[in-house]
């Protein structure tokens, strides 16, 4: 089987999959991300504002706009959008990008809730409290909308450091995310992520729990929970099933889910990638179970045996998942197609972005 299934009832998702979905990526930025050494979703700190415009053009178009350059690292890691446009072109899918807040925006058709760029919350409150409510307003019309239309909805991310905000904003609806949260990167800077965290919460005046998750999204969070949030509970309330696609970050939208609409979780999943499971440095089975047990599956794409370096660094922790990447490839096994197919399609584009690379290098 393509995909593994760690938690819950799986079974109505797949149903639902194979009646039409639809994939959204929701990108946002926070600048955290500028805080050194806290992701390596960038070349440099400054470059991580551009990371998920470019990943979202590269999802639509397989080239990026706001960047004059092939979107992998110079040693030929690239983002995990290869893996999610593969996939997603393989089974024919709708893409429909949603801006929750990105400071550098997309050159494409997409979206937009009409939020704002998440602030560096060690020092600032993420957001103002009327931004947050005005994404939540808007996601809960579009997520309505689009679950009136499809039987399905796969919602992925891209927002670097989102990691970090994902954990401020679960210790401050009084979860134990502390060592629970995942990294871009084989070496998960955890301690920093804590460090940032803990100056967070105190700037914040957070000293207990909070049961408002408006309110903890715009003390430390980002603009990325509560957007994805708001559009599952839309959909959800309009009778579609919703696949959360992502890593440990999935936890916040699963919390603020739980906290704003309840009845939402029986048509919520979680699809991710056994690279994303395999983390020991990480624990989204614990953290989901902790928050509410909603199904968690992982897709068995294994890379060990691809031609490429920058291909097999997946294998040695880079990166682990990203826009949608689990989400799609785990619609992709639903509805038929085997995992050395999808390697196929993926290898290809590789080979595609590899040219590009020597083009521009000449």
């Amino acid at each position: 089987m393509g995909y593994t299934i760690h938690l819950g009832d799986f079974e109505p998702f797949i149903n639902a999959i194979k009646q039409g979905f639809i994939f959204t990526l929701t990108i946002g930025t926070t600048d955290a991300s500028l805080i050194p050494g806290i992701t390596i979703a960038g070349a440099k700190p400054e470059l991580t504002h551009f990371t998920p415009a470019a990943d979202a053009e590269y999802l639509l178009l397989g080239r990026c706009r706001v960047i004059n350059t092939v979107p992998m690292t110079p040693d030929g890691k690239p983002t995990p959008a290869l893996i999610t446009r593969a996939a997603l072109r393989l089974v024919n899918a709708g893409v429909l990008v949603v801006n929750a807040g990105s400071r550098v925006r997309p050159l494409i058709p997409y979206v937009d809730l009409q939020g704002e760029p998440g602030l560096d919350i060690t020092r600032n409150d993420a957001l103002r409290r009327d931004v947050v409510e005005r994404v939540v307003d808007n996601g809960l019309v579009l997520g309505e909308n689009l679950g009136r239309s499809f039987r399905a909805l796969i919602i992925g991310e891209s927002i670097p450091a989102g990691t970090t905000t994902a954990m401020a904003f679960l210790v401050a609806m009084g979860y134990d995310a502390w060592h629970k949260m995942s990294s871009a990167s084989p070496v998960n800077p955890r301690e920093l992520k804590i460090s940032v965290v803990k100056r967070a919460l105190e700037r914040a005046g957070v000293s207990k729990a909070l049961d408002d998750p408006i309110l903890a999204v715009s003390k430390v969070g980002d603009p990325v929970i509560p957007a994805m949030a708001s559009i599952a509970i839309g959909a959800a309330r309009a009778g579609s099933h919703v696949i959360l696609a992502g890593g440990t970050q999935m936890g916040a939208v699963l919390a603020f889910v739980k906290s704003f609409d309840k009845s939402a979780l029986s048509r919520l999943a979680i699809a991710t990638t056994r690279w994303l499971i395999n983390d020991k440095s990480a624990d989204l089975i614990g953290l989901v179970k902790e928050v509410y047990p909603i199904p968690v599956v992982s897709s068995n794409l294994d890379f060990r045996d691809m031609p490429y370096e920058g291909l097999r660094a997946f294998e040695e922790g880079f990166v682990k998942e990203g826009v949608g990447a689990g989400g799609s490839l785990v619609a992709a096994s639903i509805m038929g197609f085997d995992l050395g197919r999808v390697k196929m399609a993926i290898l290809r584009d590789y080979e595609e972005l590899l040219k590009t690379l020597r083009v521009q290098g000449m």
